[in-house]
């Protein structure tokens, strides 16, 4: 297995820094690395299929492209599903699942077509040893994905099992907990580089704080769970034992303060435990106390990252989908007064550092009074946000951009 076609499935947005991610964790088992709409599509022997796994803190899963074919009708989905060499993956006495996404499908019943995949991969182990697997909807042994486009059905092997937001670490969550994955994106796109300090003051559970602090100390994301390619036929245990012992020996001391903190204490021992977890209790620096109070931790300027928790974030809905009520309303000046007094707390007193908020309100620089220098789209889940970054120095905007010589 040195030619298998992968594709890495991320959140719309995530593509070009999974891209970069996956050349530099493949290695030279990746080849003709390619970002496309919602993923990174390349070549690669397995021993990279179970490094990216290991190692990737943006896909969500590594899927094996095993069938391709058009189609019209579910028995030509049928059809392609009973051709693809299942038994080379797994055996009937493994149970599976099958998930089916669609784009533009003519199809009218995905439930249908989806069934339809799950007879032909049974069909096609009984013909073969009179034995059909077992369908496990919760706990399956193996997951077959499936998506349809407007004229072609794509089969994929799963390798990661749970999706690879799931480091393993956090067991300990508050009511919106952020994605591992969306965290290591807000890092991926603020260019921070483990070289100058990192500080989220509304750091929630931790997620953000403790993914660059394992960034910051060299530890791949996925060493504390298992993953799905080790239940698949032909798994070479001891090659995957190489793998993760020299992760296991490329941890080191951090290469730069990761720090965090929430005005609920309650949350901070959240992000304790998660981070003795994670292995990086000794590399993190958690504290109570209110964002609009809490002074720079460091004395050399670094970055502000965070997702700051309100309305949007904390009610699903949110402002996707409807139109603002009274409450809503009041929720977001509520929000309006918070921003603008963190960004003259910022303004006073983090001049030098550079500032990344995600948040799903497009006009978050006009409630801060501030003027952003970058915005990056990007999805939390169901709602369409934007990462800004803004440059902190001191005193208002407006009264440097009216300085002379400015």
């Amino acid at each position: 297995m040195n030619d298998l076609p992968l594709f890495l499935p991320c959140a719309a947005g995530v593509e070009p820094w999974l891209a970069e991610e996956v050349a530099r964790v493949g290695g030279s088992g990746a080849r003709e690395v390619q970002a496309a709409r919602g993923g990174v599509r390349l070549a690669a022997d397995w021993a990279a299929v179970m490094r990216l796994n290991l190692h990737s803190r943006l896909a969500q899963r590594v899927l094996v492209q095993v069938g391709h074919a058009p189609y019209r009708h579910e028995d030509d989905v049928y059809a392609a599903a009973i051709a693809v060499a299942w038994e080379a993956w797994f055996t009937p006495r493994q149970s599976f699942k099958i998930e089916l996404t669609a784009h533009q499908s003519p199809l009218k019943s995905l439930n249908f077509a989806a069934l339809r995949i799950k007879d032909a991969v049974a069909d096609r182990f009984r013909e073969r040893g009179g034995v059909r697997p077992d369908v496990d909807t919760q706990r399956p042994d193996v997951r077959v994905f499936a998506h349809l486009g407007a004229e072609q059905l794509t089969l994929y092997v799963d390798t990661s099992g749970e999706p690879l937001f799931k480091r393993g670490w956090r067991a300990d969550k508050g009511d919106a907990p952020l994605k591992e994955t969306l965290a290591a994106a807000m890092l991926a796109a603020s260019g921070w580089d483990a070289t100058v300090p990192l500080y989220d003051p509304c750091c929630g559970s931790g997620t953000i704080a403790i993914e660059a602090a394992q960034i910051a100390c060299g530890i791949a994301p996925g060493l504390l769970r298992r993953f799905g390619f080790e239940r698949l036929a032909g798994h070479d245990a001891a090659a995957w034992a190489a793998i993760k012992a020299q992760a296991q020996a490329a941890r080191h001391a951090p290469t730069a303060p990761v720090f965090g903190s929430d005005v609920a204490h309650r949350m901070v021992d959240f992000a304790q435990r998660n981070a003795e977890r994670a292995g990086v209790a000794a590399a993190l620096q958690l504290r109570g106390g209110d964002a609009l109070q809490r002074m720079p931790p460091s004395e050399n300027p670094g970055v502000l990252l965070l997702n700051p928790p309100y309305g949007e974030r904390i009610e699903a809905a949110g402002v996707a989908g409807r139109g603002r009520g009274g409450r809503e309303q009041a929720q977001m000046a509520q929000a309006g007064d918070f921003f603008a007094q963190l960004a003259s707390h910022w303004k006073r007193h983090y001049a030098g550092w550079t500032a990344w908020v995600l948040s799903p309100d497009a006009k978050l620089p006009t409630r801060m009074r501030l003027k952003e220098s970058r915005r990056i789209p990007m999805w939390n889940g169901p709602i369409e946000c934007r990462l800004f970054r803004f440059d902190m120095v001191a005193g208002s905007a407006r009264a440097r951009d009216a300085a002379p010589g400015d």
